[in-house]
């Protein structure tokens, strides 16, 4: 009887986004956080940069020995070159760029490409198969189109900042970019979405963004509210006006929980964990719509009853009767703590330019077949410039150095990403300088 010949091995799957090329040609922290999503999930991503200075994210925040902390993270994954995009050099950089690209970022004011003599319909005949990710504060048409738009607009703009804060308090912006990185994750979907449909066209398309959508939609039933009922919700703190309870609340020993009754069931849990059983059945707390109207007071038993607890009797408590309870961590408790270092949220990079491991927020979701990986924390300016510039687009040293732009060479890296493992909360590895 013949056998049977041995079934080929099966090679390994390639990364999600494996072959697709990305330009980013944008600045700042939405366009290029959708950038750094692509990156994570095996996309080419080359980062244009302006010569001297790059990215001003670089210079945003805290940073170490002069290297701008978070543009480690926003950067990560991609190759930095540099080229002035006012200038003609710049301009064919960017032509030659995105001959064989999938997809290009930008986030100029609306116009400034064409003005350039780079807008889509001159990319667009060079790739037909081009997508243009285009984002701006109030997007591409309307009457704002050319107004200046940052994040800290959009969160006014959208309606978010009027209902964060105390009813008898100023509006309360965020603290960190909210609308920026809402944005940011909306547009990585968006050019998937695209990237999808260009698959089954062969044809690129643009896609106009404007920072403040994303986070108008996620909003909630506002519009609708508005709409059906004349209602314009307003500043609650911590609570919400379609579940209660929800606040946070101090425990014994001045610890902060976050609590939430977005159920009947856990209402009850809740009461449970805390002894407060008759409160399930007080006409005033019978159901969501009721304590609603009740928030308020209901809000006072409950503290009362957990500033009888200390945090970890607390957390005791509530995981014995399966009530939902989380505290309020800061950075510190959060590199700390099992959870996040179960599901390895926390990744360990060694950086050549910080000089040794750097820690910060992993690739977030986790994929059974082809997970995403971040490759290297955020580039040194220009660091891929020799081998883009002169080995990918074919100019001459002569010809890179009469536009004034560096080259400089990448050294291999010394060692793989490792998944971060937790140190004392008093003992960060480093400490940064502001």
């Amino acid at each position: 009887m013949p056998t049977k010949s041995p079934a080929p091995a099966a090679s390994p799957r390639m990364a999600p986004f494996d072959g697709v090329k990305v330009i980013d040609i944008s600045n700042f922290l939405a366009a290029p956080m959708s950038a750094m999503f692509l990156a994570d999930f095996g996309a080419n991503v080359i980062k244009v940069e302006r010569p001297g200075t790059g990215d001003e994210v670089r210079y945003w925040g805290r940073n170490k020995n002069g290297v701008g902390l978070y543009y480690k993270i926003l950067g990560r994954g991609k190759k930095s070159i540099t080229a002035d995009l006012r200038t003609e050099f710049g301009r064919e950089v960017v032509k030659r760029l995105i001959k064989d690209a999938d997809i290009l970022i930008e986030n100029y004011r609306t116009g400034t490409l064409e003005k350039w003599g780079i807008g889509p319909d001159v990319l667009q005949a060079i790739n037909p198969r081009l997508i243009i990710i285009r984002i701006t504060g109030f997007g591409q048409t309307g009457p704002y189109k050319q107004r200046p738009g940052f994040g800290t607009l959009a969160e006014a703009f959208a309606g978010f900042v009027h209902i964060n804060g105390e009813p008898d308090r100023p509006p309360l912006l965020p603290g960190f970019g909210l609308a920026d990185s809402t944005t940011g994750v909306m547009a990585a979907f968006l050019a998937s979405a695209a990237l999808h449909e260009q698959r089954r066209s062969g044809k690129g398309q643009v896609v106009d963004l404007a920072i403040y959508e994303t986070l108008f939609s996620l909003l909630g039933p506002q519009v609708i509210d508005y709409d059906q009922m004349g209602e314009i919700q307003q500043r609650q703190g911590s609570r919400l006006p379609f579940t209660a309870p929800r606040n946070t609340y101090r425990s014994r020993d001045g610890k902060w929980v976050s609590i939430a009754g977005s159920a009947q069931s856990t209402f009850e849990n809740i009461c449970k964990a805390l002894e407060i059983s008759g409160t399930i059945k007080e006409p005033r707390f019978i159901d969501n719509r009721v304590r609603l109207s009740n928030a308020k007071a209901l809000d006072e038993v409950l503290q009362a009853a957990i500033g009888k607890f200390d945090l970890d009797e607390l957390m005791r408590r509530f995981v014995a009767v399966d009530a939902p309870i989380a505290p309020v961590n800061d950075v510190a408790q959060i590199c700390a703590d099992p959870q996040f270092q179960a599901r390895e949220n926390v990744i360990t990079l060694q950086d050549e330019e910080l000089g040794g491991p750097v820690r910060m927020q992993n690739v977030v979701g986790k994929f059974s077949a082809t997970p995403g990986r971040i490759r290297q924390a955020g580039a040194k300016l220009g660091a891929h410039n020799r081998e883009v510039l002169i080995g990918q687009l074919g100019f001459s040293e002569a010809e890179v150095a009469a536009a004034g732009i560096e080259l400089a060479t990448v050294k291999p890296a010394k060692a793989k990403a490792s998944v971060a493992k937790a140190k004392p909360a008093s003992k960060p590895a480093s400490k940064a300088k502001a």
